[in-house]
């Protein structure tokens, strides 16, 4: 098969959706938010763990351009921002619990 004709049969949803939640942390930071009630930016970052501050700042960034999430800043001091989920951010809510329970059924433990 010539790479045109792969190209052509390419999934052009899955390939955008790849686009959009590639990142390496945007699942987990959905999952936290959607699922976990976490909502501050240093609760994000204690929670994955080994995120550096300006990936997660990036991450954020993107997930809320994207329509995933939306920024709320309190305008306090000290600052205060917290993320919550769109109705689109909402809608993906359930395609990571199947995410989950696949993962929770067929990956090893360590």
């Amino acid at each position: 098969m010539k790479k045109t004709e792969q190209a052509i049969q390419r999934c052009v949803t899955i390939s955008t959706v790849q686009k959009i939640l590639g990142g390496k942390w945007k699942i987990e930071i959905l999952y936290y938010i959607g699922r976990q009630n976490v909502h501050r930016f240093g609760e994000l970052r204690r929670h994955i763990g080994d995120i550096t501050e300006s990936s997660l700042t990036k991450q954020l960034r993107e997930l809320e351009a994207d329509g995933f999430i939306n920024r709320h800043d309190f305008k306090e001091v000290p600052p205060r921002v917290e993320y919550t989920l769109t109705e689109l951010g909402k809608s993906f809510m359930s395609v990571l619990d199947v995410i989950k329970n696949w993962g929770d059924l067929n990956l090893k433990k360590d």
